[in-house]
């Protein structure tokens, strides 16, 4: 009886969970679910009708953002790869070819050119890899795959507004299996509050125009607190048996760096630190058994960029090689 019982009850829990699990729309009523609120937020027909033609669920989008890779390299087996020579000779060429842009730019949002250069080239290698997915659809899957879709949604009717301002036509409008656009990879809604138009023609084209990626960058970082005084760190040395809970990003973590100097700290050759009053926080991405490295308050904007250290540290790596070889 107890069995049968038990039986009855789990009968009854799935026939009241089917209808549940069924409410799912197809992808299809999703898209007419988007275009009926993007009517709502005043974008016109005939954008909607363009923006969503023809797009289809992306699986490999969905895959991709599943599935990101488990697999975490060293710093020492990361930034070899991240920042190979190759890399850093094409940087120092495209820094001379396009120096008087990168010039007035810098000056204008006080921002040190080769900054620039290296998260162009860290994020797309210098706009050769932009992704070749179409924006609106890849961003569609993911809101309708539905395990970030209130980002996802905001993200689509951030790149309706881009299309509605006439920055890209929608076919043009491309971009990686998450939605990040153009040669510096904004998403959307980063791409409505920081893409600047750097060459004044009324066009905010980070895919095609160098002076707009440039600027774009640039007015992120100003955003983000840059601080073109400084450079963004170094690595360091510290001694034997440092208190590792001393690292870490945290604003109670920031000493200067004649404190870093009075806890042992020295630069990689152990020489003392230099001798500027500055905030620095000392971090160690590979805990105490990797590499260690003082950053400034210019390394915390690009963690704003991406929140990742490995990438603040490739585009740091890339800055200093364009600077010194």
């Amino acid at each position: 009886m107890r069995k049968g019982l038990i039986g009855s009850l789990i009968g009854v829990a799935l026939s009241l969970a089917a209808p549940a699990m069924a409410e799912k729309p197809s992808f299809e009523s999703y898209i007419e679910g988007l275009k009926k609120e993007g009517s709502e937020k005043g974008y016109s027909p005939e954008l909607l009708d363009v923006a969503f033609s023809d797009i289809t669920y992306r699986e490999r989008a969905v895959k991709a953002d599943r599935n990101q890779p488990e697999k975490r390299l060293t710093l020492d087996e990361y930034i070899p790869r991240a920042v190979p020579d190759w890399k850093v000779a094409k940087a120092r060429r495209l820094y001379e070819e396009n120096y008087a842009d990168l010039k007035r730019i810098g000056e204008a949002y006080g921002v040190q050119p080769r900054f620039l250069v290296a998260l162009w080239g860290v994020e797309s290698n210098f706009g050769a890899l932009m992704g070749n997915f179409n924006v609106v659809e890849a961003l569609t899957t993911l809101a309708y795959d539905g395990r970030r879709e209130a980002f996802f949604r905001n993200e689509v009717f951030s790149a309706l507004t881009i299309l509605q301002q006439g920055h890209i036509s929608p076919k043009d409008m491309k971009g990686s299996w998450a939605g990040a656009m153009g040669q510096c990879q904004f998403m959307p809604s980063s791409f409505i509050s920081f893409a600047a138009d750097g060459d004044l023609d009324g066009k905010k084209d980070i895919w095609n125009t160098k002076a707009d990626v440039f600027a774009s960058s640039a007015n992120y970082l100003k955003n983000a607190g840059w601080d073109d005084e400084y450079t963004w760190g170094r690595q360091v040395s510290v001694p034997k048996g440092f208190n590792k809970d001393l690292s870490g990003l945290g604003q109670e973590k920031a000493k200067s760096l004649a404190e870093w100097q009075a806890l042992g700290v020295r630069r990689l050759n152990n020489t003392p630190l230099p001798d500027v009053d500055i905030q620095a926080w000392l971090i160690q991405p590979d805990d105490e058994f990797g590499r260690s490295y003082l950053v400034y308050g210019n390394y915390q904007s690009l963690m704003k960029w991406n929140r990742s250290h490995y990438f603040a540290l490739a585009v740091s790596h890339l800055a200093d090689r364009i600077k010194f070889g």
